[in-house]
């Protein structure tokens, strides 16, 4: 049985992304790998368990010595489902936290979302389930 595994982002600070995604979006650091022979270090972050839940899980890699990447045009976001996606962005609004697009409903639908960026500037969407 094939299964999606996780999404892949390169930061500038594995620590300040680290609590950021488990401050912010209460996710649970999985575990983590520091590799000095390769000069990297993993962390993986999640809601489930890490073995059986089934859930994707977000990898933060860190290359020692780079603080920051070009994002490029091809990336899109992220999508994080919240029970309250205003009080989710006042959350992030009060830990310093970037918010792009208010809460508010989608364009010609009635779905609420907002638009949040992490420290290293990608962009998460809020979706209110």
């Amino acid at each position: 049985m094939s299964r999606f595994l996780h999404t892949m982002l390169r930061v500038g600070n594995l620590d300040r992304s680290v609590a950021f995604y488990t401050n912010m979006f209460g996710m649970t650091e999985l575990r983590r790998r520091d590799v000095p022979d390769g000069k990297y270090s993993l962390a993986f972050l999640g809601y489930g368990d890490g073995n059986a839940s089934g859930q994707a899980e977000l990898e933060l890699t860190y290359n020692y010595g780079v603080d920051k990447y070009e994002q490029g045009t091809a990336f899109g976001h992220l999508a994080v489902g919240v029970p309250d996606v205003a009080a989710t962005c006042e959350k992030i609004r009060a830990g310093g936290g970037k918010i792009t697009r208010e809460a508010g409903p989608v364009k010609f639908g009635t779905t609420i979302i907002a638009f949040v960026e992490d420290p290293d500037g990608y962009k998460i969407e809020l979706i209110q389930r």
